[in-house]
């Protein structure tokens, strides 16, 4: 089976209900997405089942989630019902209070890095918030796009950060902290970057 089809040898490509120039917001939106995945896929190569199964086990259910999400975003089908639901936000953001719970407080920005799975989240961390700029921008576009979405990302793009911090702190890693940074995390254990 050949995996080529030439359909977008001119510049446009298909959707779900129809076709779009592949510098469209949409097709920026849910390509971003799917560019976050492969980065959640090089994170998974780098942690070792016997420190972090819990976050392989997180990272393979939102790869599967960001599927749902490109999908959501590449369909111009008004009544077609939304994969992603308020449910996998919520899961995210108890996902996120468990991390949080087991890393040390910081005060300021650090610098991503540290062990390479670490700094690939902060990879698919600045990529989701990326995506995020981009289904704003097609939101302002599309009135009837769900906002799920939107929200489901930019609480993955906290999730990234809290893991980002447990890759490193298991492997007793220390964050560093960015020496100008002014003190932006305050006295709650949950902060996160926003």
């Amino acid at each position: 089976m050949a995996i080529y089809t030439r359909t977008g040898d001119k510049g446009q490509t298909s959707i779900i209900g129809g076709r779009r120039d592949k510098d469209d917001i949409r097709i920026e939106a849910y390509g971003t997405v799917d560019e976050t995945n492969s980065f959640v896929g090089l994170a998974i190569a780098q942690l070792d089942p016997a420190l972090f199964q819990d976050l392989l086990d997180d990272l393979e259910k939102i790869q599967h989630e960001l599927f749902d999400c490109g999908s959501d975003l590449a369909s111009v089908i008004k009544e077609r019902p939304n994969k992603l639901h308020q449910e996998m936000v919520d899961w995210l953001e108890k996902r996120i209070d468990a991390l949080t719970d087991e890393v040390p407080n910081i005060e300021r920005f650090i610098l991503p890095g540290g062990t390479a799975a670490s700094a690939s989240l902060h990879i698919a961390r600045t990529v989701a918030r990326r995506a995020e700029r981009c289904i704003a921008g097609l939101m302002k576009q599309d009135q009837a796009l769900s906002s799920l979405p939107l929200r489901y990302i930019n609480r993955l793009s906290d999730y990234f950060f809290a893991a980002a911090r447990i890759a490193n702190c298991r492997l007793h890693v220390k964050d560093v902290a960015y020496v100008r940074s002014a003190r932006v995390f305050r006295g709650n254990k949950h902060d996160t970057k926003n």
